[in-house]
């Protein structure tokens, strides 16, 4: 009985911190990919960075809690010297599960804009 308290107490938290790191990286990839759509989808000829922000949002919602996503802003940007688009979703995961104060991070999705050249 000692034996299986004394070991319980080590491989429950270690167990339960492996969980967390993969859900963790299980959203903040999510996250990235509905970023690089979004994006993708904005640099379509006549589509403004709106609608990436848009199809960004559609995307998230069906997988992350809306409560993790702080912001998500699509913008007009410059990629080596081409018209580009920029999804960037700042977001946050909580420590504790998906409850609890929350460990800050931000996603960019990135795309050249198409040109009716």
């Amino acid at each position: 009985m000692v034996d299986f308290v004394m070991v319980s107490v080590v491989v429950v938290p270690l167990f339960l911190g492996i969980l967390q790191v993969g859900l963790f990286l299980y959203v903040r990839n999510t996250i990235t990919a509905a970023a690089s759509e979004g994006a993708h989808y904005a640099a379509v000829l006549n589509r403004e960075p709106g609608d990436g922000e848009a199809r960004t949002r559609e995307l998230v919602n069906g997988v992350v809690r809306g409560e993790l996503i702080d912001s998500i802003e699509g913008q007009s940007t410059d990629v080596n010297g081409q018209p580009g688009v920029v999804v960037v979703v700042k977001a946050h995961m909580p420590p504790l599960g998906l409850w609890g104060p929350g460990i800050e991070f931000t996603v960019e999705g990135h795309a050249i804009k198409e040109t009716g050249e």
